[in-house]
C-alpha cells in the first residue's frame, strides 16, 4: 500500500503542477485577488523552492491530515468528509446489491448452461457490462423523472418537497436511480465471473464424488462448489469498487449526487487544483483500504491461503 500511495501522490502532485502556475490558476478562480493575498499564496505554495521540495512539503502536510486549502479559502479536508460519506453510501449499497444478486444468478446460469435462461442471463450481463453509466442514467431520468414523474432526477434530498412523504423515504427515493444504474453495471461483472468459475468447478472430481455420495444438489452447489468458485470474486469486488470510484464523477454528475465525484467535477471546472488533488488522494486511500480488507477475507473463504 505504501509504494502505491507514494506513486499516486507523485502523479497527483505532478499533474496538478503541470496544469500551470498555481497563482495564475487561482487568479482565474478569484478574479482579482489583492497583492497581499497573492504574496500569502506564494508563501503557502512554497513557489520560491524547487518542485521536489514543494512536493515533500505537500506530502508532509498530507501525512499530517492537511490536504491544503481550496481557492475558496476553505480547508480541503473539512469539505471532503461529508462528500466521502455520501459517495460511500452510494457505492457500498450498489456493490452489496450487485454481489447479492449477481452470485445467485451466476450460479443459476452455470447450472443451466446453454439453456434459454443461460442465454438470457449472458446477454443481459454483456449489455450491462458495455453500458456507460451516464447514458443509462440519462435514459432513466427521462423515463422515470420527466415522463412518469415517480422518482427524483437529482440530488440526495428533496428541495421543494419530500418524495414519498418523509425525510427517510425521500432520501431512499433519491437513491433509487443512481443505485440501480451502478448496481446493474457492476452486476454484469459478477454474473459473468461466477458463471465461468462455477462451470470449471462443477466439473472437478470432488464435486462428482460429493454428488455420488448422496449429498443434495443444493449442498454440493453452495457448500462445496461455490466456496471454491467465489474466491476470485473477492478480487473483482476490490477492482469493481475502485473502478466505480474512478467513474464516480460521471455518475454523480449525471444525478447531481453530492459526493466526491460531483465535487471533483466542479473543482476541475473552476481549476481548484488543491481540491482536485485532495479528492484524488482520498479516493486512492479508499481503494487501498478496500483492497486490504478484501485481501484479509481470503483466509476466511479459502483456508489454503492462510499464512502461519
Amino acid at each position: 500500500m505504501i509504494p502505491v500511495f507514494l506513486g499516486v501522490s507523485i502523479l497527483t502532485f505532478g499533474v496538478g503542477n503541470a496544469a500551470g502556475d498555481p497563482i495564475a490558476l487561482i487568479r482565474i478562480g478569484l478574479r482579482n485577488p489583492s497583492p497581499a493575498v497573492i504574496e500569502a499564496l506564494r508563501k503557502y505554495y512554497h513557489l520560491d523552492q524547487p518542485v521536489y521540495m514543494r512536493y515533500l512539503n505537500w506530502l508532509w502536510n498530507l501525512l499530517h491530515g492537511d490536504l491544503g486549502t481550496s481557492v475558496t479559502g476553505r480547508s480541503v479536508a473539512a469539505q471532503i468528509g461529508g462528500w466521502a460519506l455520501t459517495t460511500l453510501e452510494l457505492q457500498l449499497i450498489s456493490l452489496l446489491l450487485a454481489v447479492a444478486v449477481g452470485v445467485p444468478i451466476g450460479v443459476l446460469s452455470a447450472k443451466r448452461q446453454y439453456s434459454k435462461v443461460d442465454y438470457a442471463v449472458t446477454s443481459i450481463a454483456i449489455f450491462g457490462y458495455s453500458m456507460p453509466t451516464f447514458w443509462l442514467g440519462i435514459m432513466l431520468i427521462i423515463l422515470f423523472s420527466f415522463d412518469l414523474g415517480v422518482l427524483p432526477s437529482s440530488g440526495s434530498v428533496g428541495v421543494n418537497f419530500m418524495w414519498w412523504g418523509n425525510p427517510i423515504l425521500d432520501h431512499l427515493a433519491h437513491l433509487v436511480l443512481p443505485v440501480f444504474v451502478l448496481t446493474y453495471v457492476e452486476l454484469a461483472t459478477f454474473v459473468r465471473l461466477v458463471r465461468g468459475n462455477m462451470l470449471e468447478v462443477l466439473r472437478q472430481d470432488y464435486i462428482l464424488a460429493a454428488r455420488s455420495s448422496g449429498l443434495s444438489d443444493r449442498t454440493v452447489t453452495y457448500r462445496y462448489a461455490l466456496r471454491n468458485a467465489i474466491t476470485p470474486v473477492v478480487t473483482v469486488i476490490a477492482l469493481t469498487f475502485g473502478a466505480a470510484l474512478g467513474g464516480a464523477p460521471g455518475l454523480e454528475t449525471t444525478f447531481s449526487w453530492p459526493g466526491l465525484g460531483l465535487a471533483f467535477t466542479r473543482a476541475a471546472l473552476v481549476l481548484d487544483i488543491p481540491l482536485v488533488q485532495g479528492i484524488t488522494i482520498v479516493i486512492t486511500l479508499m481503494v487501498l483500504v478496500a483492497n486490504l480488507i478484501l485481501d484479509l477475507t481470503y483466509a476466511l473463504l479459502d483456508p489454503r491461503v492462510r499464512v502461519d
